[in-house]
């Protein structure tokens, strides 16, 4: 069952956005529309169209997209549920293949507070315990995210699967599974995300405006993976400015 809150009004629109969700709508609409404003160009009209959207549904706190999907991240029935609920989210998989160990692959994955070194939209990650750790992510618009995360399964040079805990800013999934590649072609990598994004399908679009998608940010992390296990470093490519080791 959804809940729904009804505004002050009789004939207002039920709130399904969350508080979180409504202030990133409200600082991405009134960025969009200072872009769409300053550029004047092919791009103008839908920043603007897609700003004032955005600022519909920071003020009002109702998104026509949630009730067509009847969401409603306003108020949670489970406040202690954690990861992503069932169909409800953004689904991302990517692989690659790696001329290394798996044991060399797994070690540096399992040690999370690596991983901001080849996943660029992260600013850092750190381990609390064993099982947990906080996340920090760069998202649209200059703003940045924070959860903490827990690991669900986690089987050495195999797969490591982790989710979000109780209250994450974005609710969240995913795995990275190790493999042998066929006729000893060295190791597939695949990773698997599942994603419910702050501002619904709306923010899957901002995001994608601002060229942090994360099925992009992914396919990018995996090439940062491959040429720190393979040749050492992230070499500078397009579209990269300098490289990590």
């Amino acid at each position: 069952m959804i809940n729904e809150f009804n505004g002050t009004s009789s004939n207002s629109s039920p709130v399904n956005v969350g508080p979180d969700e409504r202030t990133i709508s409200l600082v991405a609409g009134v960025v969009l529309i200072l872009l769409g404003l300053a550029k004047r160009n092919l791009w103008s009209l839908p920043a603007i169209a897609l700003g004032t959207k955005m600022l519909y549904r920071g003020a009002t706190g109702h998104s026509p997209i949630y009730s067509l999907l009847k969401l409603n991240t306003a108020v949670s029935t489970h406040p202690e549920a954690v990861s992503v609920p069932h169909q409800q989210g953004v689904h991302v998989v990517k692989a690659i293949t790696i001329q290394r160990s798996i044991e060399d692959l797994y070690q540096y994955w399992r040690n999370l507070e690596n991983l901001p070194h080849i996943m660029g939209h992260l600013e850092s990650v750190k381990v609390i315990d064993v099982q947990r750790s906080h996340w920090v992510a760069k998202a649209p618009a200059g703003l940045s995210v924070e959860w903490d995360a827990e690991i669900v399964n986690d089987i050495p040079n195999e797969v490591i699967a982790w989710r979000s805990v109780e209250n994450a800013q974005i609710a969240n999934a995913g795995s990275v599974r190790f493999k042998p590649a066929p006729n000893n072609r060295g190791v597939e990598v695949k990773v698997t995300l599942e994603y419910v994004p702050p501002a619904g399908n709306i923010g899957v679009a901002i995001a994608k405006l601002f060229g942090e998608e994360p099925a992009q940010q992914t396919a990018d992390g995996l090439r940062r993976f491959k040429q720190v296990m393979e040749v050492g470093e992230v070499t500078t490519i397009e579209g990269q400015s300098s490289g990590r080791k």
